[in-house]
């Protein structure tokens, strides 16, 4: 028996949470990572939101060294178990970062995205080409059906 093996072009994960007043800058990271589907809820291994965190703390260019150093002391700040924080974990989940087009490698080091705001990013690289182009995709789907 032959198995589908479909997959995907792109995918993307939207959630909508309460509104994102109070929280501190790591908790920040965290929910807006669940918010994009980088993490998932009541997932222990959240070490993409403190990647994430680190980048958009330090705003600089960094290396995934530096970054792996700069996630074990935030982590160890938060008093958070330090999970996850391999060097081959770390460049994993920055690859998804750069999947995402949150990120961006020049020269093996990792910044956000064009240095542009994160919400620019997000209506930008998210909004108007990711997600346009898979509302598109599933709206050929759907005309394809003439019931």
């Amino acid at each position: 028996m032959r198995v589908s093996k479909d997959r995907p072009l792109a995918e993307i994960t939207l959630r909508k949470y309460e509104k994102p007043y109070g929280l501190s800058d790591r908790e920040l990271a965290k929910k807006l990572c669940l918010s994009i589907g980088l993490l998932q809820p009541g997932d222990s291994r959240d070490v993409i939101a403190d990647i994430f965190y680190v980048l958009v703390k330090e705003n600089k260019e960094l290396t995934a060294k530096e970054i792996e150093e700069l996630v074990v002391r935030s982590r160890k700040q938060h008093n958070l178990a330090l999970h996850g924080v391999a060097p081959s974990n770390i460049r994993r989940q920055l690859k998804r970062l750069k999947d995402l087009y949150l990120i961006e490698s020049i020269q093996n080091q990792y910044r956000i995205a064009e240095k542009a705001s994160l919400l620019e990013i997000f209506e930008e690289k998210i909004e108007k080409f990711y997600l346009q182009s898979i509302l598109s995709r599933v709206k050929e789907y759907f005309k394809q059906f003439k019931i």
